[in-house]
């Protein structure tokens, strides 16, 4: 959603962000109009201070009323509106504040009740508090990042010449696996309702006529259009997803990811000095290196990294899940490798056929598929690709195999039978990128409205 976007020739006022990033000269001693939440307030005999902040930037701007009379109703979490003129600062926290001459209150808020007037909150707290969190420091400056980051991906795929897809949210096909946890049914009517005998006895009803689930992954239908518009699409959703036909090698997906998220990695952010206040120096290094556009990430398969784990657990017994071969990568073993094998992302590519969805290209040897996860210090997988399969008779054998029925999987079955082309692609956690790049603790302070099992509040 956009909230806002500026122009040159924008008739709206100037956020503070703007009031901060553009010369003082084509502002000083103009008039401008600030509207924003007071932060707070110190009020003296003959002068008072207002800290304002708009949403727009990590910095709020400091309001000055020579006039006291005008702050007199000013309270914490109040909506106003200042006019004045920016001037330069005489304080030290600050280059530029705005003296003001005029308050509209746009909005009042009770200090005894306001639920965030605390400058200390607990995460917990603000969960319980979401419609207000953002109000907060750190979970503005999350938001700002969010958005910066969303955008740096959007330019590097534009650049590459993707192009953006809206795929269904909505699907009968399971994509990974977990594709029938969320059901969508329609409800009875109040006729169908009193028309019932026995309630336990109702069927459940299908609104599209088969059953239907909100969609984990668009992958699938993402094939469909990569194998007929052109040789490049991209969905976004949380995920950001990837897909793109002519692709015949593992390293060029693994190396547009790595370009993608080094992209990022080397945005200008204002929001993660904030955002880095309080994690080690030890992992602000790690994402330092893993920056660098002259060295590429590590890269490794998945036997060689369960050989790996199994002679550290041999030697150690630190792992609470042995690591064998054909079992998944728990989360401490991908930790391990990323943090201490490799000391850096790594590439785990090549998993056995019967851990990965049905679609991925099976390799030579048989047991195994042409994909890779991407794994990170201090977080684990972010990412997770493949080719796809795409010789017809592996493809049906590899439906049956899973316990699929070929006629659900009719139209993906139909791309190769009608001018199918090698292909490739990926998922990103889009969520999970800003937790490892932001160093936010917890994934559920990576989202504006965290929803989880037995929670949601909004």
């Amino acid at each position: 959603m956009i909230f806002r976007r500026f122009a040159s020739t924008s008739s709206l006022p100037p956020t503070i962000r703007q009031l901060f990033q553009t010369d003082l000269v084509s502002f000083k001693s103009k008039r401008v109009q600030i509207n924003g939440w007071v932060k707070s307030i110190r009020r003296q005999k003959r002068i008072a201070f207002a800290v304002i902040s708009d949403g727009s930037s990590p910095q709020s701007l400091q309001a000055v009323f020579t006039d006291v009379t005008l702050a007199k109703s000013l309270t914490n979490g109040s909506c106003v509106r200042l006019s004045g003129v920016l001037s330069d600062s005489v304080g030290p926290e600050q280059d530029r504040e705005v003296q003001v001459d005029a308050v509209e209150y746009l909005g009042e808020c009770d200090p005894a009740e306001y639920p965030i007037a605390k400058q200390s909150l607990t995460v917990e707290y603000l969960r319980d508090h979401a419609h207000l969190r953002a109000r907060t420091v750190p979970v503005a400056s999350m938001i700002r990042f969010r958005d910066q980051t969303q955008r740096t991906l959007r330019r590097f795929f534009e650049d590459e010449d993707f192009t953006y897809v809206h795929t269904p949210i909505i699907t009968a096909n399971d994509c990974e696996g977990a594709g029938d946890t969320f059901s969508v049914t329609s409800s009875p009517t109040p006729a169908t309702h009193s028309q019932s005998q026995a309630p336990d006895k109702e069927k459940k009803s299908h609104f599209f006529g088969r059953p239907a689930y909100l969609t984990v992954s668009s992958q699938l239908h993402l094939e469909a259009v990569a194998s007929s518009l052109t040789g490049r699409h991209l969905s976004e959703f949380w995920m950001l997803e990837a897909e793109w036909a002519f692709a015949t090698q593992l390293r060029d997906l693994c190396d547009v990811v790595e370009r993608s998220i080094k992209s990022v990695l080397n945005q200008q952010s204002s929001e993660l000095p904030a955002l880095h206040q309080d994690i080690p120096d030890v992992r602000k290094a790690s994402l330092e290196a893993a920056s660098r556009w002259d060295k590429s990430w590590a890269s490794i398969s998945y036997t060689d990294a369960v050989a790996e784990l199994q002679k550290y657990q041999d030697a150690y017994r630190k792992f609470r899940f042995d690591p064998t071969w054909g079992g998944p990568l728990q989360s401490e073993h991908e930790r391990w490798l990323a943090e201490q094998l490799v000391g850096g992302p790594v590439f785990v590519t090549d998993y056995p056929t019967s851990l990965k969805p049905f679609y991925m290209r099976a390799n030579e040897n048989g047991n195994t598929v042409a994909c890779f996860d991407l794994l990170v210090p201090h977080l684990g997988e972010i990412v997770g690709g493949s080719l796809r399969e795409e010789r017809l008779p592996l493809l049906e054998e590899a439906v049956k195999l899973h316990g699929l029925d070929p006629e659900e999987y009719g139209w993906y079955l139909d791309l190769r039978k009608y001018g199918g082309a090698p292909h490739g692609g990926f998922g990103l956690g889009f969520d999970r990128l800003v937790q490892w790049i932001s160093g936010i603790e917890n994934i559920r302070e990576c989202i504006p409205m965290p929803r989880y099992a037995g929670r949601m509040l909004l």
